[in-house]
């Protein structure tokens, strides 16, 4: 069995590898081992996802796509989400999610009791669904709210954009100077490489 594990965050702020050793936890205490990560920094609302292709256009028949919930593989519309899923379907991948207990029959072999594994497998096709509807709902209402708050700061003359963090470009800064590269950087710092960069050209 092949362990895929896909990490994501949606900026390039934050640290998108924050949960690789719950991951790695989870494989472990489940007998396996990662054999492949897939790690971005990119809105779980977009398609075009480079890592997210990879990791599907490197995946077996029987593999596992194993990640932290079920928000960090999807945020997508209900049109986009199905064609996500029958991509997944369509190479056999079991998705397995810390946050949905059912999906942990994915991590087992599936020789035995067919009844038993296919009734699992149906009612973890339908609480991943409902929780990719539920991931999106929550995008959306957290979309609305974000451009309330921004019309309101706006007409208050309130509005100045998104703060930059002074300590963590001051953190990334240094460990530039201190000769690490941008990925040695990205990984003490516990932020993105796309950060890293910014911050290095931006000198």
């Amino acid at each position: 069995m092949f362990i895929r594990a896909y990490l994501r965050a949606s900026t390039a702020e934050q640290d998108a590898s924050r949960a690789s050793d719950a991951l790695e936890r989870f494989a472990k205490e489940h007998e396996h081992v990662i054999a492949s990560r897939y790690i971005e920094n990119q809105s779980g609302a977009k398609t075009d996802r480079p890592e997210l292709l990879r990791l599907l256009n490197d995946a077996h028949k029987g593999d596992v796509l194993l990640i932290e919930s079920i928000d960090r593989l999807s945020r997508l519309p209900a049109e986009d989400w199905q064609k996500l899923k029958s991509a997944i379907d369509a190479k056999g991948l079991r998705i397995v999610a810390l946050d949905l207990p059912t999906s942990y029959q994915g991590m087992k072999d599936t020789k035995g009791d067919e009844f038993t594994t296919r009734m699992l497998a149906a009612i973890n096709s339908m609480l991943v669904e409902m929780m990719a509807a539920i991931a999106r709902k929550d995008y959306e209402q957290r979309r609305e709210r974000q451009a309330q708050g921004i019309e309101k700061a706006k007409a208050e003359g309130a509005y100045k954009g998104r703060p930059v963090d002074e300590d963590l470009h001051k953190r990334v800064r240094e460990l530039l100077t201190a000769g690490f590269g941008v990925r040695g950087t990205a990984r003490l710092a516990r932020c993105s490489t796309t950060t890293v960069l910014r911050v290095r050209d931006s000198k």
